[in-house]
């Protein structure tokens, strides 16, 4: 057996080892990861049940503007100040910032919960999940940072890979609960409120994880928290400082490019897929329509980030991180030309069959871009120290947020009522292949200087 034959088994083996490290590491990785997966819960449970609130609600009309609006106040504002305030995970007690989150993030839902059963309008509404979702992005940037201090290095690639798998089966299964509340009790402001705040329940175990580690269990070292001065000093020069981090490794950078170009494409497909679900004559064929097929799309999505948490371990060792980065972005290409296209042109019967197309888009889309995630995950891990992590983490947030609600706005303006713009769906492919080439000038002009893609587990 050739040794690129035998990758696959070694894959699996490091696999193994992971689980059998995992058994061994003590209770401080199973509580770390109890957070996140709590946390995953409840924001599962609160988006579906804020979408189907606002979006899905018969007692509220959105259009395609309105839509992007509301993303962009609910992502965007999180995303300006997110690298300052990401200094503080690396200055601040990591636990006291978790359980501070987490208790703060359960009242935040419960007032959004009161303020939706109530009947307030839109904008406050946005305004307190904004904050919600803040909160949630603060939690997952500390959980990931804090990682490394309770789990050997050489483990992070596959560990990564189980908790992915189960916080993304998390978050499907509070999306799946907020969806059979409001199926229970029946579209409008009350089934909403009530699925809003059952998702506090999320934050709360999450808390109460958090309370039980020791104080610096979690990192940043004592010595390394600085003045108050310094903290203030390192708030202001977040962004520069996790930028600066990120472009010092080769392969956090083509992680970054990966994951902006997919969240790109990714926010103008959400749009697409919510108006084409709104649409009185949409078609959507096995999807369905209204909460419920958007539901299903979700669901498909959260399988593919499943399966991609299955394959990471496998591919990342065998390509390396810059080379996966690649192959996610191809992938993401080709579904996008191949299965999201035939929506916008489908007619008449057609459109059942577009509809199992773009399902398996969704499926495939989902695989793509979690493979980008976990491999930029993996390398922020291992590559960057523990003083700058928490801000890379943060940058990484921001990132991810806004080329999301870029993409919504330009859709917005552009994509009609029914969501069928084959333009769009052609930029978001053009936009596939220029990461592409910005990975592939990257990565060379970094072995040119002699750089590599390392494929080991730890590197």
């Amino acid at each position: 057996m050739t040794a690129r034959e035998d990758m696959p088994a070694r894959g699996w083996a490091a696999r193994r080892a992971a689980l059998r490290g995992l058994r061994r590491s003590g209770p401080e990785l199973p509580r770390l990861a109890l957070v996140r997966f709590a946390g995953q819960f409840g924001d599962g449970m609160f988006q579906a049940a804020l979408s189907g609130a606002i979006l899905f609600n018969p007692e509220r009309q959105t259009d395609p503007l309105a839509i992007a609006a509301g993303f962009t106040v609910l992502l965007l504002p999180y995303s300006v100040i997110g690298p300052y305030a990401g200094a503080l995970l690396d200055r601040w007690d990591r636990r006291s910032v978790l359980l501070t989150a987490n208790v703060l993030r359960a009242l935040l839902i419960g007032a959004t919960a009161v303020a939706l059963g109530t009947g307030v309008r839109e904008t406050p509404l946005l305004l307190l999940a904004l904050s919600v979702v803040g909160v949630s992005r603060f939690v997952l940037s500390g959980v990931s940072a804090a990682l490394p201090r309770v789990l050997d290095r050489r483990w992070l690639v596959p560990t990564n890979s189980v908790l992915a798998t189960v916080a993304s089966g998390c978050a499907g299964a509070g999306a799946a609960a907020a969806v059979g509340i409001i199926g229970v009790i029946g579209a409008g402001n009350l089934s909403g409120a009530v699925a809003v705040g059952a998702s506090a329940g999320g934050s709360i175990v999450g808390a109460v994880c958090a309370a039980r580690f020791r104080p610096r269990a979690l990192g940043p070292d004592a010595g390394e928290s600085g003045s108050t001065v310094s903290s203030v000093r390192a708030i202001l020069t977040g962004l520069r400082t996790g930028a600066g981090a990120v472009w010092e490794s080769v392969e956090c950078t083509t992680a970054m490019i990966g994951i902006g170009v997919h969240r790109i494409v990714f926010g103008a497909d959400t749009l697409l897929m919510v108006l084409v679900l709104r649409s009185a004559a949409g078609g959507a064929g096995s999807l369905g329509g209204g909460l419920v097929g958007f539901g299903v799309a979700i669901a498909a999505t959260a399988i593919g980030m499943l399966v991609a948490a299955v394959v990471a371990p496998l591919t990342i060792p065998r390509l390396g991180r810059s080379r996966t980065v690649v192959a996610g972005l191809c992938t993401a290409l080709v579904v996008q030309l191949t299965l999201v296209t035939p929506i916008t042109l489908a007619t008449g019967t057609g459109r059942g069959a577009a509809g199992h197309l773009l399902l398996a888009g969704a499926f495939l889309l989902g695989l793509a871009g979690q493979m980008i995630k976990l491999t930029g995950d993996a390398a922020m891990q291992i590559d960057i120290d523990d003083t700058r992590r928490g801000q890379v983490f943060a940058l990484q947030d921001t990132v991810f947020n806004i080329a999301f609600v870029l993409a919504l706005g330009v859709a917005a303006l552009l994509i009609p009522a029914d969501g069928r713009s084959f333009g769009v769906v052609l930029a978001g492919a053009g936009c596939y292949a220029l990461g592409i080439v910005a990975v592939t000038v990257r990565s060379l002009s970094a072995r040119s200087d002699g750089s590599r893609c390392p494929v080991r587990w730890d590197r």
